[in-house]
């Protein structure tokens, strides 16, 4: 039987590639025979994330990018160039704080990464895949539920969320089909992070009640969210566009 979920022969960009849910997309994508392009802000963890594709005898290449910069986005595709056939508009940032504690730095900041990121890159991305491809732009639960003190991550996604519909349907007849993912909470370097800033001595107690905030019990993990990713730029899944895909432990229909 031919194996299935290959993707030889095909050339991926993944933004944020450089660690947590983008490396591991990353990582997916080139162990399924992907020739895959890390864009990330951080070149050291760019370039780590390439290295390790490299040891498993794949093809893999890194390019510094600060997805907020549309000249900078575009110059690096049309240095990539030739044909694109998957692409992955994962970098993204958080910011913590309801309205009254969003700053409008904050809000421009979270804008300009998660919203206008994502914009560059399609707007980059789309003159060169010629001959069709596949989208996956990262949403979050937070474009579908009310979380607290998320007010402007949650506009960016929310954001995120239409922008692919709407993509999706402009480029029915081109071939390129364009889907969403929406992660609930992953344990990532971020979240570690995050816990070690804010809850300095109750880390383990606050990882804990975090993890059972899913209905599942536990976080998700980012070879989880990069196994989706893989089905979805697939061949196996030519028949799917103009779709959100929650994958949250039961966050989104199982909380009420």
């Amino acid at each position: 039987m031919k194996e299935i979920f290959s993707l030889k022969d095909k050339r991926a960009v993944i933004t944020g590639g450089g660690s947590g849910i983008g490396k591991a997309i990353a990582l997916r994508l080139a162990y399924s025979e992907a020739e895959v392009f890390v864009l990330d802000f951080n070149e050291e963890m760019g370039n780590q994330t390439v290295e390790e594709i490299h040891k498993e005898g794949q093809k893999a290449h890194f390019y510094k990018c600060d997805v907020s910069n549309t000249t900078a986005v575009q110059q690096v595709f049309d240095e990539i160039g030739c044909d694109l056939d998957i692409l992955i508009n994962n970098a993204g940032i958080a910011h913590i704080g309801n309205l009254e504690g969003t700053g409008e730095e904050d809000f421009d900041r979270i804008y300009n990464v998660n919203v206008k990121g994502v914009f560059n890159c399609l707007k980059a991305g789309v003159g060169y895949m010629r001959n069709g491809g596949s989208v996956i732009n990262m949403s979050s639960i937070a474009a579908h539920v009310g979380i607290s003190d998320r007010f402007a991550y949650s506009m960016s996604k929310g954001a995120v969320h239409a922008m692919t519909l709407s993509f999706a349907r402009d480029y029915l007849a081109s071939n390129i089909r364009c889907n969403s993912i929406s992660p609930g909470r992953v344990h990532t370097p971020f979240v570690d992070g995050f816990l070690a800033n804010n809850y300095p001595g109750k880390e383990e107690e606050m990882f804990e009640k975090l993890s059972k905030s899913q209905p599942i019990g536990r976080m998700g993990k980012p070879e989880e969210i990069g196994a989706l990713v893989l089905y979805l730029c697939s061949n196996e899944a030519s028949f799917i566009t103009g779709s959100d895909f929650p994958i949250d432990g039961g966050f989104i229909t199982l909380n009420n």
